[in-house]
């Protein structure tokens, strides 16, 4: 997935990417797009948190969640970091906006 988005960003193509990341995934994609306008956002929330989420959406794995708040993030630098518990999803984006100037 990493290299079709690094193509696609070569063909010129500006991209909001979801992936759940460890360090080593950080690694690459700064790797793969270090001639473009890379912006990493790490999106948090407690623990408690995301596992109602992780309930109320039916979709999910119960307890990728916490499995998950203890491995993903980790040795990850982000240019910026938002609490999704504590804004919402538009609040988020307007973060967002103001810190890369958009």
């Amino acid at each position: 997935m990493r290299h079709a988005l690094a193509a696609m960003a070569a063909e010129g193509n500006d991209m909001i990417v979801d992936d759940v990341l460890f360090a080593d995934g950080m690694q690459e994609y700064r790797k793969l797009l270090s001639r473009f306008d890379l912006r990493c956002v790490g999106i948090l929330a407690p623990l408690e948190v995301l596992e109602r989420r992780e309930a109320e959406r039916g979709d999910r794995i119960i307890g990728l969640a916490r499995w998950q708040f203890d491995h993903v993030h980790q040795g990850v630098n982000y240019d910026l970091k938002i609490d999704s518990s504590v804004s919402s999803p538009m609040e988020c984006a307007a973060q967002i906006r103001m810190a890369f100037n958009m």
